[in-house]
């Protein structure tokens, strides 16, 4: 088996990192440089950084801030939010990025997948999903749709078939990011991410709701996610206690016999 790999999202607000349930009333947590060099030095794997107002006020990324994020980190960085072309592809990736995510430009304009794929290689190019729990239909069999705009316009896509969809486009990997449970820290959708991971043959990245590290490991176990965002246990003002990237890694390798990276 794969180490686990710990990732930590950035809802980013203007150089601040800030923290929200289901998409909605963002409490800020401190600047986003300086906690992205506390989560290296503590052990993260990855980091994900999402400029969550580019798109609503039509701007590219926040280049300033994600060049200071990745002066500070020396593990891989992706960057989502304002992505709207190849060239705002390359501005991100010349600002220190190794990964580019795309989420609602994707479903408005799929070839964004195709082309950056074809121009930095499928490893660079991450398809996110906004998924939410809706009635079964023939439209939409898993029960799952995909939303976009911050989790606020219904697409009325089938999660698992976009997912496909992505992949055959051109997407390396898949964060599938639960509405439902995002913010709440009552663990992952652990049926969705499963659904997902099977239907495709790229890694799949689990996110929403993680709120001890028995839910993180069945992200691993039951799910079958190759990653899993830990945001709310590392910095979450909602949580009781915040944990450190060490005791979850400890934890998921000593009680749950997960390898990690050490």
């Amino acid at each position: 088996m794969l180490a686990a790999r710990l990732i930590a999202c950035f809802d980013v607000i203007d150089g601040r990192v800030t923290k929200a349930r289901r998409f909605q009333d963002n409490t800020d947590v401190g600047d986003a440089p300086a906690i992205a060099s506390r989560m290296y030095e503590d052990g993260i794997d990855e980091l994900i950084f999402y400029d969550i107002l580019a798109s609503a006020r039509r701007r590219q990324a926040d280049l300033a801030t994600i060049t200071a994020v990745a002066q500070r980190v020396f593990v891989p960085l992706t960057v989502g939010g304002g992505v709207r072309s190849l060239e705002d592809m390359h501005a991100v990736l010349d600002a220190g990025a190794e990964k580019i995510s795309l989420d609602s430009m994707a479903v408005r304009d799929p070839e964004l997948l195709r082309q950056g794929a074809e121009e930095f290689g499928r490893q660079c190019v991450v398809q996110s999903m906004q998924v939410k729990r809706v009635p079964e239909t023939e439209a939409i069999p898993s029960g799952y749709s995909v939303f976009v705009d911050g989790a606020r316009v219904d697409t009325g896509m089938d999660a698992v078939w976009w997912a496909r969809r992505g992949e055959e486009l051109g997407a390396g990997e898949i964060v599938v990011n639960s509405i439902d449970q995002d913010g709440t820290h009552a663990g992952y959708d652990l049926r969705v991410t499963r659904m997902v991971a099977e239907a495709v043959g790229v890694p799949v990245v689990a996110s929403g709701g993680a709120g001890s590290v028995a839910h993180v490991a069945e992200a691993f176990v039951e799910a079958q996610a190759s990653a899993a965002i830990v945001s709310s246990l590392l910095y979450s003002p909602r949580m009781e206690r915040n944990h450190t990237v060490e005791e979850i890694k400890a934890e998921l390798n000593e009680r749950h016999n997960l390898p990690v990276r050490l």
